[in-house]
């Protein structure tokens, strides 16, 4: 099959012919009919996150059933599929209360194993982390929730709590911060979406953010003057020591920061003003993605069209483009999702 490979970090990846998966008993092998270009894609080819090498990337797919292994009964061939980003074992304690997203055994495509990339991609667990797409989400939209807007919408939702009226402060506004401007403005949220590129602000703004705001000195004070005592939830949707602790401080009293955005290597050990954490009784989250069995609710969002991510893509590409388009993420944030179509 053709598969986009990396081989040396930093080096472009090209599209090579490489060999078909095979199928595990547990799992099942997906014809990729659409695959997302993700930061964390980047973040691998780069070294922060070092891969096994060579390596296929990509983690945000969608598409068909090609093969099913003899283990699995509850999904066919011919089946439209997606999956998220970590493929849990299905077999722990995590997995089994539904938890797949911190499986300790957790698989990741394009990161432990090849990824989506390519022409087929390996899904093991397939009971556990197979998911079918209803006929109103199609392959385009259905790309894009693997990782950006699944791990968007759990921040939003479960860990930041976002309700109707409260203050939402989006820090970057590449895949995952604009997945988390255009979910806060669907639960009513009054949103404020921060990056430095007028591209990126510009379509925060078509999505609904309220306020749109340049990555300036003393940006945390302007949201306190926004918000009338800071947003209710922040999220650090770039993964930068700055804007964390820039986004923490931007909090009102009893506050949630979600911390989306990677932090690797040497940031891993981010400083963040205790002080006001304490005092102020801030609650801090970190959020990997979102389980399999987490989707029905938002598969049922998006085919409702509360939810539309097909608004976040910014460009539909061909697989021999991909190499370029995570080359292109060095220069900082995008206006939208690049999605790769085979």
């Amino acid at each position: 099959m053709q598969a986009v490979v990396c081989e040396q970090y930093g080096e472009l990846p090209a599209v090579r012919e490489v060999a078909d998966p095979a199928c595990p008993d547990d799992g099942a092998v997906v014809a990729v009919r659409t695959t997302g270009v993700c930061r964390s894609d980047w973040h691998a080819w780069r070294g922060h996150d070092p891969v096994p090498l060579p390596q296929v990337p990509g983690h945000e797919f969608a598409g068909v059933i090609a093969r099913i292994g003899s283990a699995v009964t509850g999904f066919r061939v011919g089946e439209r599929v997606t999956a998220p980003f970590v493929q849990g074992c299905g077999r722990c304690e995590y997995c089994v209360s539904g938890n797949a997203q911190v499986c300790p055994e957790q698989h990741q495509p394009g990161f432990t194993g090849p990824g989506s990339f390519a022409e087929q991609v390996v899904v093991r667990s397939a009971e556990t982390n197979l998911v079918r797409l209803p006929d109103a989400v199609g392959f385009v939209a259905a790309s894009a929730l693997g990782c950006r807007f699944a791990t968007a919408f759990r921040a939003v939702t479960v860990h930041g709590r976002v309700s109707s009226g409260q203050w939402l402060a989006v820090y970057g506004c590449g895949g995952v911060g604009l997945s988390a401007v255009l979910i806060g403005v669907a639960v009513g949220a009054r949103v404020i979406a921060v990056d430095a590129q007028p591209a990126a602000r510009e379509r925060a703004r078509e999505l609904g953010a309220a306020h749109i705001l340049d990555t300036s000195a003393g940006i945390d004070h302007t949201v306190h003057e926004i918000t009338a005592g800071g947003a209710h939830t922040t999220l650090d949707a770039v993964g930068s020591p700055g804007i964390a602790a820039t986004a923490v401080r931007s909090l009102r009293r009893r506050g949630r920061h979600v911390q989306v955005g990677l932090l690797l290597g040497d940031q891993a050990m981010t400083a963040l003003p205790m002080d006001q954490v304490i005092a102020h009784e801030l609650e801090i989250y970190g959020s990997h993605g979102m389980a399999a069995v987490d989707y029905p609710a938002l598969l049922q969002l998006i085919g409702s069209g509360v939810l539309r991510p097909e608004k976040l893509v910014g460009s539909i590409i061909g697989l021999d483009r991909a190499g370029a388009a995570i080359a292109a993420m060095d220069s900082g944030t995008s206006d939208g999702i690049t999605v790769i179509e085979l």
